[in-house]
């Protein structure tokens, strides 16, 4: 009965506010997301401790306010999400002002591959929407599976519908057909700030040790692919904002999961770097850190 309550619920929201102009979704959005800092729940809690990491110098009153603009940031993502299957071609095209897409284009243009990795910044929807309008490419991600099945479902043919291959989160199965992505010279793009498994890697971020994905800088170093990290976040305009930055390079000595460690801090520091000039905009209501994980 839960499960079939959270997919209607989301499945009405997404009707509603597809109907909303943009103007009133993103104030419906401000309202929601100034509700639930006011009400200060699990998540509003674990945003502001992530954001206390990120500012240590705030004062109590500065980082309140910069998590509430941190709740009006994510509810954004989530108003822009139900949208976008609304949108025209032209407003994907237009909705999304990458800085230096010059490091994707001369990437994709080389046909060896490229693998972009994003963190929970922004909206990496719309900016997966402007890929396939803007540049006409498709590509290949790796989602969650989400409960109830029926809201994957969901999720899953949303992003189907934008031009993207969505692969469910399966560890081997996965990598493997991302890697022949690849060799093909197509493209990858893989939310990659957050990976609690066994196969994380432990890297430096702001005052202590977190875990990301090693996927990025594996598929990298076994099929030769450019490994692109993108970083998003919103101005006062309805354009997301983003950039992509160099690529990481694969180091020339050591071994493969040594090799793995030293691009993986590279990529968290990219992100690190992004995140403290727009913390508002990490979306990171979950426990991130090694020493917040609570003792198995």
């Amino acid at each position: 009965m839960k499960d079939r309550l959270t997919d209607a619920a989301y499945g009405a929201g997404w009707s509603a506010v597809k109907l909303l102009p943009e103007p009133a979704a993103r104030a419906l959005g401000n309202r929601i997301a100034d509700t639930a800092w006011r009400r200060g729940g699990k998540g509003v809690r674990r945003l502001r401790s992530n954001l206390a990491r990120v500012r240590p110098e705030a004062s109590a009153a500065e980082l309140a306010e910069l998590t509430r603009a941190g709740m009006r940031s994510y509810l954004r993502y989530w108003m822009e999400a139900f949208r976008l299957p609304a949108y025209s071609k032209q407003r994907m095209r237009d909705g999304f002002d990458p800085k230096d897409a010059h490091w994707l284009e001369d990437g994709l243009a080389a046909g060896g591959g490229v693998i972009l990795a994003l963190p929970h910044m922004g909206n990496w929807d719309m900016a997966g929407a402007w890929v396939t309008s803007k540049l006409e490419v498709p590509f290949t991600t790796v989602a969650e599976r989400l409960k109830p099945e029926s809201l994957y479902d969901r999720f899953v043919a949303y992003r189907e519908s934008l031009g993207m291959e969505v692969l469910a989160h399966e560890g081997a199965g996965a990598f493997g057909v991302l890697a022949r992505r690849l060799r093909a010279g197509g493209l990858v793009c893989l939310v990659a700030d957050r990976d609690l498994s066994a196969s994380g890697v432990e890297v430096d971020f702001f005052d202590g040790r977190a875990k990301m994905p090693a996927g990025p800088a594996m598929l990298a170093q076994q099929t030769g692919a450019l490994l692109l990290p993108v970083t998003l976040w919103y101005d006062d305009s309805s354009i997301l904002q983003g950039r992509v930055h160099p690529p990481v390079e694969v180091p020339a000595e050591g071994t493969r999961a040594e090799k793995t460690a030293v691009m993986t801090q590279r990529v968290a520091d990219v992100f690190a770097a992004a995140i403290a000039d727009h913390p508002e905009d990490w979306h990171m209501l979950q426990r991130f850190w090694l020493d917040d994980l609570e003792p198995r």
